[in-house]
């Protein structure tokens, strides 16, 4: 079809991309390079001929083949969609797709497809670490590790990676193991850094100091303390510094001299009675004294070692047997202000053993106290909004509780969530939603008061804790909340706007317990979802009555199946030319003995929420098609209608399942009518052409019910192969008297005859009715004016009364 079609695919086989050529007549792959049978793990043979729809499965790429199958599609079509390989799996890439002009030839379409599965992976895992690495220890001088008690690293910063010269692997792919590895290869001691290392890990609580010699020349003094949360050690920080040149410095007097002058660490000389003999600059600038005025005093007046004539029995004891004692402290400044510091004191005796005179080395650990700060920060803080997470509002209600119980107040929990916020992630990704709840929680914390909490739980649920306030109070604030959240959002110049839905909680009222009111306000945001949504309602305890109600009624229902409680009643459905019944509707009908008979609008919906219509749906076409092929021995024959949920028209095995009853029971299938609902059709369209083919294949006849309640698409009809359409009764019940009914009911009848297909109307009740359908077109109907449903036995009494149809064709 396309001339120099060999030197093409010798073109095409030399890009690194995946290419395809598709022919516009009948949209197949023409021809197809190497890295196409890469990237969808099928060989060209098996691709070449192959409908390029059967590949792609995003909505786009659906519409814009239908568009060049019906004559469209001259535009190109550039941007990153999704591909369907070989097993099933999907993969993301980069596709553009170009129509080309052949020279003395048919125009093509050429689409160039780049893999960008690894690029994606890499850019997210990147993105994880870098937000991890700005948010806890860069501030710091020093090289930071964090681990938790067991060893696992929990955060380290970039000063660290370059004092232990990481390679950039271990940068951007995590992998303790590996850096523990390469830290013990780059120490020249190994046998002592792994003693250290077990010394440490042996004791939780220990501090402690020590040089590490590298095998680059370089020495690292490395400083270890416990991480406390509460009280508690939850993990360590490790401290590194690189003091390869103090200790060059030390190796003669006049280099050691000018270390005491320019040590960044606070040093202290002194005779053995701890008087002062001398201090170095930084040793001023952390007292704010002069040396002048420290020189000959005792050590306690400037380091707050001890508090009277007696030096410590701890630090006596230590130097005595160890020769040297480390501790911290709070220092003082002359100024007023506080640091704490890392004390080490070092005994030099003489050749007898005797103390010739004490040396101090004072270290600030402002930086690392504020990053362990920051890290006990993030452990109590969500990290993208920076308000109070869980476990901080926890503390907190647990506080209210205790404070409103002893003074008698009261105060208010507020839970809210953003209404349909899933379709912001869905369509604009999690890095834009995660801006738009930075914004959503600006936006709440601009409508409190400084004494009132706002936390997010996760996602896109917040809870607030209202202080010292009632009923009136509570609601003001979440009317107030709702008219914030509901002003327009714009980023990027794309402006959008969200609602939310609240739920509240008094303190007693609705609860004593933190538990309960989170609970209890949670169930009243629910409660507000289920009614309409982006508005606030407070708790009633019947909330908490219905959801239980819907627990009993679930396992009620899974018991009453197992015990044969339910049964099928069958509605008549009628020719409105002739009169006589061409069919019944199968409705399921439960009577229980502690309940009574339940309808089906109140049990059929906790069956879909809960996935129990699968099971329960199941049993309903299963002993339909059983009766229908008892009444059709009998010689009653006619069309069975089934209803079919969208969880079990999905079912892998529904279609198997299916095929297999109708052949036991010995049911013609065309005697079989799948009443199925809009929902059904409108997902993952192409899966469910296939289903319905394959239905339409085995004999069985297929109506969409409730046509017009839900998303009625004039797409799905022209490509779905239907047979029928039922006019919901919310259309039938007002009929001719208001205009609104008559229309859409007109309407529908109208398109049904322009697509060929019958129509059935449900809700019947009056002649008036009926005679309006009949002149409007309509086919067949159903309702009270012709009967109720009916057990078997009185459907045919009934049939008997009214007459049955000629068998419909087969």
């Amino acid at each position: 079809m396309i001339t120099h079609l060999d030197l093409v695919q010798t073109l095409i086989d030399a890009l690194i991309d995946a290419v395809w050529l598709i022919d516009p007549q009948n949209q197949r792959l023409l021809a197809v390079n190497r890295a196409s049978e890469e990237l969808l793990g099928l060989e060209r043979t098996a691709l070449v001929g192959r409908p390029v729809i059967e590949l792609v499965c995003t909505p786009e790429d659906l519409f814009f083949w239908e568009e060049v199958a019906a004559g469209g599609g001259h535009e190109p079509l550039s941007s990153e969609t999704l591909l369907k390989r070989h097993d099933g799996s999907l993969v993301q890439v980069l596709r553009r797709v170009t129509r080309i002009s052949i020279p003395d030839g048919p125009d093509v379409y050429l689409i160039c497809l780049s893999d960008q599965t690894q690029r994606r992976a890499v850019e997210d895992e990147l993105e994880r670490l870098i937000a991890e690495l700005r948010a806890t220890l860069e501030s710091s001088m020093d090289g930071i590790l964090v681990t938790d008690l067991a060893g696992s690293i929990r955060s380290f910063n970039r000063r660290f990676a370059e004092l232990w010269n990481l390679p950039p692997d271990l940068l951007t792919e995590r992998n303790d193991a590996q850096i523990y590895a390469w830290m013990q290869s780059e120490v020249l001691d190994v046998e002592g850094y792994v003693a250290q290392l077990q010394s440490i890990a042996e004791d939780p609580l220990l501090e402690s100091s020590s040089l590490l010699r590298l095998r680059r020349g370089r020495v690292l003094e490395r400083v270890t303390l416990p991480q406390y949360a509460r009280g508690t050690p939850i993990g360590r920080i490790y401290s590194f510094r690189d003091i390869t040149q103090r200790l060059e410095h030390e190796q003669g007097l006049k280099l050691a001299a000018r270390v005491f002058e320019t040590s960044l660490d606070a040093i202290f000389v002194t005779d053995p009675e701890f008087r002062v003999l001398a201090v170095n600059p930084a040793g001023e600038a952390m007292t704010g004294r002069a040396s002048a005025e420290l020189i000959g005093q005792r050590l306690d007046t400037s380091l707050r070692l001890w508090s009277d004539e007696t030096l410590g029995a701890d630090i006596r004891g230590a130097l005595d047997r160890c020769g040297h004692w480390q501790g911290e402290i709070d220092q003082h400044h002359a100024n007023g202000s506080t640091l704490h510091c890392l004390v080490s004191l070092i005994r030099v005796s003489d050749d007898a053993g005797q103390p010739l005179y004490y040396a101090g080395f004072v270290k600030d650990l402002s930086e690392a106290v504020e990053a362990r700060q920051r890290i006990e920060q993030l452990a109590f803080n969500d990290p993208l909004t920076g308000l109070p997470n869980r476990l901080r509002l926890n503390e907190r209600l647990e506080f209210s509780i205790e404070l409103a119980r002893r003074e008698g107040t009261r105060f208010a929990v507020l839970f809210i969530d953003i209404d349909r916020f899933k379709h912001i992630n869905d369509s604009l990704g999690h890095v834009f939603g995660d801006r738009v709840l930075i914004e959503v929680a600006r936006r709440i914390q601009q409508c409190l008061r400084q004494v009132d909490t706002l936390a997010r739980l996760g996602g896109d649920e917040f809870l607030i804790l209202l202080h010292h306030v009632g009923r009136c109070e509570a609601e003001t604030v979440a009317r107030r909340l709702l008219e914030s959240i509901a002003r327009p959002f714009e980023f990027d110049g794309l402006k959008f706007s969200l609602s939310c839905s609240i739920g509240i909680a008094l303190y007693p009222e609705d609860g004593e317990t933190l538990d309960d009111l989170v609970k209890n306000a949670d169930s009243a945001m629910y409660y507000v979802k289920e009614h309409g949504r982006g508005d606030c309602c407070f708790y009633q305890r019947q909330m908490n009555v219905d959801l239980l109600e819907r627990v009993q009624l679930d396992h009620a229902m899974r018991e009453a199946l197992q015990q044969g409680r339910f049964w099928l009643a069958y509605q008549p459905q009628v020719d409105l030319r002739t009169g006589l019944v061409i069919g019944a509707e199968a409705l399921v009908r439960w009577t229980d003995p502690t309940l009574g008979t339940l309808s089906p609008g109140r049990f059929i919906p906790i069956a879909e929420e809960t996935g129990f219509i699968i099971a329960l749906g199941s049993w309903v076409l299963g002993e339909a098609i059983r009766q229908g092929a008892r009444w059709q021995a009998e010689g009653v024959d006619l069309t069975l209608s089934v209803n079919v949920s969208v969880k079990q028209f999905q079912q892998a095995n529904f279609i198997e399942s299916l095929a297999h009853c109708l052949r036991e029971t010995g049911l013609r299938p065309g005697r079989l009518e799948l009443e199925l609902t809009e929902s059904i059709l409108i997902h993952n369209v192409e899966e469910t052409l296939r289903r319905l083919e394959e239905l339409v294949a085995l004999g069985v006849r297929l109506s969409i019910d409730d046509f017009g309640t839900g998303y009625s698409s004039l797409a799905y009809l022209k490509r779905f192969p239907i047979h029928k359409l039922k006019i919901d009764q919310s259309f039938v019940r007002d009929i001719p008297h208001d205009e609104s009914d008559t229309a859409i009911a007109t309407a529908v009848i109208g398109l049904a005859g322009a697509l060929k297909l019958r129509v059935i109307a449900e809700g019947v009740e009056n002649e008036t009715q009926r005679q309006f359908l009949l002149e409007a077109g309509c086919h067949e109907f159903q309702g009270y004016l012709c009967a109720p449903a009916l057990d078997p036995q009185s459907f045919l009494e009934r049939i008997m009364q009214v007459g049955l149809a000629p068998p419909p064709p087969d």
